[in-house]
C-alpha cells in the first residue's frame, strides 16, 4: 500500500522542493516562478536565478506551496497563495477578463502549478496535492481560491500542458466552474466563506 502524505513547503523542505520540481517536464527550468513574473521580467532570468528567487520566496514565506511525498519520498509540488503575489495572474488577458474578483483583494488565493515527477504521475497525486492546497488557503484565511485549469474531456493532452491542473481534478475537489475563458481552459472557483 502506497502512503501519500503532504506538507507546506519550508526552507527547511529545499531539498524536497527541488526534488518535486525536477522529475521531468518544465518544472527544473520553470522552479515555478512563471506565475510571480511578468513576461518582460521571466525572459530576463535564468534558470539559476529563478531557482534562487524560488528560495528566497520560500525563505521569507508564507510558504508558497505544498510537497506531496509518496512513501516518504518528495514526488509532488503545487503552487498555491494570494493573487496579490502571482504577479503573472492579473496580467494573463483571459484571468483579467473572466475574473469577477479584485485583483487587490488578499483573500482571494489562486492555484497556478502542478508539478508531479514522471514515476508518479497517473496515481492521483494532483487529487492529493489540491486537497492540501485548499487546506492550507483555508487555514491562511483564504476566503476565495481560483484555478485556471485545462478541459481535458474528449482530448489529449501533453503532460506539459496541464500545469494548470486539469477541470476533473477541480471539480472533484469542490470548485465550480465559473466560465470557459477560451477553448479548452477553464476559471473555476471554491468559495472558502460559506
Amino acid at each position: 500500500m502506497v502512503t501519500i502524505t503532504t506538507e507546506v513547503a519550508t526552507i527547511a523542505r529545499w531539498d524536497d522542493v527541488q526534488h518535486a520540481l525536477t522529475g521531468g517536464g518544465d518544472g527544473a527550468s520553470c522552479q515555478c516562478i512563471w506565475p510571480v513574473l511578468s513576461n518582460k521580467d521571466w525572459n530576463a532570468t535564468t534558470t539559476p536565478q529563478r531557482k534562487e528567487m524560488l528560495r528566497e520566496e520560500i525563505q521569507t514565506g508564507p510558504p508558497p506551496g505544498i510537497i506531496a511525498y509518496v512513501d516518504g519520498e518528495a514526488a509532488g509540488w503545487i503552487r498555491i497563495g494570494p493573487r496579490t503575489r502571482q504577479a503573472r495572474v492579473p496580467r494573463t488577458r483571459i484571468i483579467a477578463a473572466s475574473s469577477t474578483e479584485p485583483f487587490d483583494d488578499d483573500s482571494v488565493w489562486a492555484v497556478t502549478c502542478f508539478v508531479v515527477r514522471r514515476e508518479h504521475r497517473g496515481t492521483g497525486l494532483n487529487t492529493e496535492l489540491l486537497r492540501a492546497a485548499v487546506e492550507y488557503a483555508r487555514e491562511s484565511g483564504a476566503r476565495l481560491i481560483e484555478g485556471y485549469p485545462v478541459d481535458t474531456r474528449g482530448q489529449q493532452k501533453r503532460s506539459n500542458d496541464l500545469f494548470h491542473g486539469t477541470l476533473s481534478t477541480f471539480l472533484a475537489a469542490g470548485f465550480e466552474e465559473k466560465t470557459e475563458m477560451k477553448p479548452g481552459r477553464a476559471l473555476v472557483t471554491l468559495d472558502l466563506a460559506g
